[in-house]
C-alpha cells in the first residue's frame, strides 16, 4: 500500500468514496473530460444525472440492440440510461458501483427513465468491480442482521461471503454480452487490478466484448504521485500505463484488442507525465481446442506481415493454414475486413477433424483446400458472353 502525505497508508477506497460522494451531491469539473453524447438518448435522463456525470469517453456507442450490458462504476447511471435505450426492451443493463450517493441517484432516476422510454431493463447493484460475484447490498443486510462481535462471527461472515460468491454470484460466469466502463479502472488499487481484469473476463460470454474508456499514462507514475489522495481520486495516480493496460487484457485471454480512441490532448500533465483518455475494445472467445478443417486465410495488406496475440504470422497474399477456431475468429469482426477467407471445397465434418497444432504458422497448399483429387476445368467464356475479359468488364 502506498504511503500517504502524512506517512500513513493511502486508503484508496476511502478517498475515492469520499470524493465521489461529494461529486454526487454537486458537480465537480475536475473529474470531467469534455464529451459529446448522442442527444437522442439524453432527453429522457433526469437533469441531476446529466449534471453529475463524470467520464472520459462514451462506451455506450459499442452497445448493440438486445445486448446484456454490464457497466462498471456506473455512478449516477448516465451511460446505463443511454445503453438501456440502445439495447431496447429485449436487452438488459446492469450497473455496478460502490458509492452510496451515486447509487441512490441512479436508483431514484431509473423509474423515471423507464417510464419515459416505456420499459424497464435497468438494475443497479452495490459491489466492488474487482469482485463482481459478491453482492454488497446482501452482505450489508447480513451484517445488520448478524453483526460481527467476535472472531467466530468474522469467520461466519467470511464463510457466508464464500458461499454467496460460489452459489449466488451477483454477476454469474459467462452472462454478459458487453462490459463497459467510463473512467473507473484507474480508481482501483494497483494490487486489485489483476483481479479486476480477471472478473471482466469471467462474466463475459464467449464472443463477448469490452469497451473500456479510461485515463492512462504515457509513463509509469512514481510512488509520490500514487501517495497523493487528490490525484488518485482524480483519476491520475491509479491510471494504468498505456502499454500495461493492453498487456493485462492480452494476458487475461482477450483478443482483437484495439485502441479505438486515443485523445491527443492530455487530460492532465503532472511532473511531465501525460495522462490522457483512451477507449480500448476487445473480445473473449479464443478458448478451447484447435482442430484441422483445411481452412486458410490470406492477409490483404498493406503490411508485409502481421502477428496476432498468439504468435500466428500472416503474410500478405499468402494462404496461411489456421485451425477452425482461428478461422472463425479471423472471418469475424474486427479481423474480417483485413483477410480473405479460403474455405475447403468439401467441408470436413466435426467428428472427422484432427487436432491442429496452433503453436506454429504454416502455409496452406491450395490442394489442401481444393482436394488432391480436384480436376475440374471450366470452359473459356464464349465471345460476346460478357465474361471477365469482355471489353470494358475488367477495368
Amino acid at each position: 500500500m502506498a504511503a500517504g502525505k502524512n506517512g500513513s497508508a493511502l486508503d484508496v477506497e476511502r478517498v475515492v468514496r469520499e470524493r465521489y460522494g461529494e461529486a454526487a451531491r454537486g458537480r465537480e469539473e475536475a473529474l470531467c473530460c469534455p464529451l459529446e453524447y448522442d442527444p437522442r438518448y439524453l432527453e429522457v435522463i433526469p437533469e441531476e444525472v446529466l449534471e453529475r456525470d463524470y467520464g472520459c469517453g462514451d462506451p455506450s456507442r459499442y452497445v448493440r440492440e438486445g445486448d446484456t450490458v454490464l457497466d462498471l462504476g456506473s455512478g449516477g447511471g448516465k451511460i446505463c440510461f443511454i445503453a438501456a435505450q440502445i439495447v431496447g426492451p429485449k436487452g438488459l443493463v446492469i450497473g455496478i458501483d460502490m458509492n452510496d450517493e451515486m447509487l441512490a441517484l441512479a436508483r431514484r432516476s431509473a423509474p423515471i427513465v423507464s417510464e419515459r422510454v416505456g420499459y424497464a431493463n435497468i438494475s443497479f447493484h452495490k459491489a466492488r468491480i474487482q469482485d463482481l460475484a459478491l453482492d454488497l447490498d446482501r452482505l450489508e443486510a447480513r451484517l445488520n442482521d448478524k453483526p460481527v462481535k467476535s472472531l467466530h462471527d468474522l469467520a461466519s461472515l467470511d464463510e457466508y461471503s464464500r458461499r454467496q460468491r460460489a452459489g449466488q454470484p451477483l454477476v454469474p460466469d459467462a452472462s454478459v454480452d458487453v462490459v463497459i466502463s467510463n473512467c473507473v479502472l484507474n480508481l482501483v488499487h494497483d494490487a486489485d487490478k489483476p483481479a479486476l481484469i480477471r472478473e471482466i473476463f469471467r462474466v463475459l460470454k464467449p464472443g463477448g466484448r469490452i469497451a473500456i474508456s479510461d485515463i492512462v499514462s504515457d509513463e509509469f507514475a512514481p510512488e509520490a504521485l500514487k501517495a497523493d489522495p487528490e490525484l488518485w481520486s482524480g483519476c491520475i495516480s491509479g491510471a494504468f500505463q498505456e502499454e500495461e493496460l493492453l498487456r493485462a487484457l492480452e494476458e487475461a485471454g482477450f483478443y482483437g484488442i484495439a485502441l479505438d480512441q486515443w485523445v491527443e490532448e492530455p487530460f492532465r500533465v503532472v511532473d511531465g507525465i501525460e495522462f490522457r483518455a483512451i477507449t480500448v475494445t476487445g473480445r473473449k472467445g479464443k478458448e478451447g481446442p484447435c482442430f484441422e478443417a483445411n481452412q486458410a486465410v490470406i492477409y490483404k495488406g498493406p503490411w508485409r506481415q502481421v502477428e496476432d496475440d498468439d504468435g500466428h504470422v500472416l503474410r500478405r497474399g499468402q494462404r496461411v493454414a489456421v485451425c477452425a477456431k482461428t478461422y472463425r475468429i479471423y472471418t469475424s469482426p474486427p479481423y474480417s475486413q483485413d483477410v480473405i477467407a479460403v474455405p475447403p471445397r468439401i467441408e470436413i465434418p466435426l467428428t472427422a477433424r484432427e487436432p491442429f497444432d496452433c503453436a506454429r504458422t504454416a502455409l496452406r497448399h491450395p490442394r489442401e483446400t481444393k482436394g488432391e483429387a480436384y480436376r475440374e476445368s471450366t470452359p473459356a467464356p464464349a465471345a460476346g458472353s460478357g465474361g471477365c475479359c469482355a471489353p470494358g468488364d475488367c477495368g
